[in-house]
């Protein structure tokens, strides 16, 4: 259980970003023990380092942005959940402008690139050598310890977050589990739940394809806000009052699948996730992120 994972090679991604609209190159490498996982710009002078923790978020506003001073990277959730599903406590992250590539929508390319490259365990830098991971130990490649414990404490009394009719809780529970609902006035949204337990099913096949989504009729608004300039019918479903405008869907509920890997994601930036039952209601990486801080604070 104190055993801690990172990649047993690295493997790079290219793509535009979601609100950017630009395109981005990522390289994601092994990292010592004790690490976590972490960010770096190599575009700007000297690779400052973005550190993935609750302490770094600045902003919720439709993805969750991480940064210090000046500086900034965007729409980290997908990536990180990937990262977390999939086992990887350590990971150097490295990106070439401010925003995470879209990809298709989800989280399904990092993952089969995680799995593709396998994991080993993470070992202590030395401090004399600087030098690290002689000794790993191979993982075969379908083993993934989806969102270990570790030494994570345990849940022991309700922790809530709520806005009006949306909220999010952490709740005591002999396992962890995640369980989402949504509700949206268009009907081939509407009304729908979903719960998912790491333990029982495989994060790679249940959570990470579901890909983003968004309404037909908020499409101008959030562009004319400079928003979601890289949102195209290739790498986010599109719905609108007749029904899905690119189908078909990967699950006919695709949608609160989607934002439970966006939870999963921002839960991540706990660094490990404590035993609870996390429920969430017509949530946002907002109350997310809210719900994470709070827990910090037990």
């Amino acid at each position: 259980m104190n055993s801690q994972y990172t990649l047993a090679a690295e493997f790079s991604q290219s793509g535009v970003g979601l609100h950017s609209g630009i395109k981005s190159h990522v390289k994601i490498m092994s990292a010592p023990q004790n690490t976590g996982r972490y960010f770096v710009r190599v575009d700007l002078p000297e690779t400052p380092i973005i550190h993935a923790r609750i302490s770094s978020v600045i902003s919720t506003t439709l993805s969750t942005e991480l940064g210090t001073g000046d500086l900034r990277i965007r729409t980290v959730e997908h990536l990180l959940a990937a990262l977390a599903g999939m086992g990887i406590d350590n990971a150097r992250i490295e990106v070439d402008s401010s925003e995470i590539p879209l990809l298709d929508g989800s989280a399904k390319v990092w993952t089969e690139a995680i799995a593709s490259v396998g994991l080993v365990e993470a070992k202590a830098e030395d401090e004399e050598t600087g030098k690290w991971g002689n000794e790993t130990i191979e993982i075969n490649n379908t083993h993934t310890p989806h969102l270990k414990p570790h030494n994570s404490p345990v849940i022991s009394q309700p922790v809530w977050i709520y806005q009006g009719d949306s909220f999010i809780a952490a709740l005591p529970s002999p396992e962890t589990r995640f369980t989402y609902g949504i509700d949206f006035d268009l009907p081939a949204i509407g009304n729908q739940w979903y719960s998912w337990s790491p333990k029982t099913d495989n994060f790679a096949n249940s959570i990470a394809p579901a890909r983003t989504f968004g309404l037909s009729y908020q499409i101008d608004q959030l562009r004319e806000a400079g928003l979601i300039k890289g949102g195209t019918l290739d790498n986010a479903l599109v719905c609108s009052e007749t029904g899905w405008l690119n189908p078909p869907l990967r699950f006919t509920n695709e949608p609160v699948r989607h934002k439970m890997l966006d939870l999963i994601g921002d839960l991540s930036l706990l660094g490990s996730f404590p035993q609870a039952h996390y429920l969430a209601y017509k949530a946002s990486h907002k109350l997310h992120i809210q719900l994470a801080q709070k827990i910090l604070e037990l």
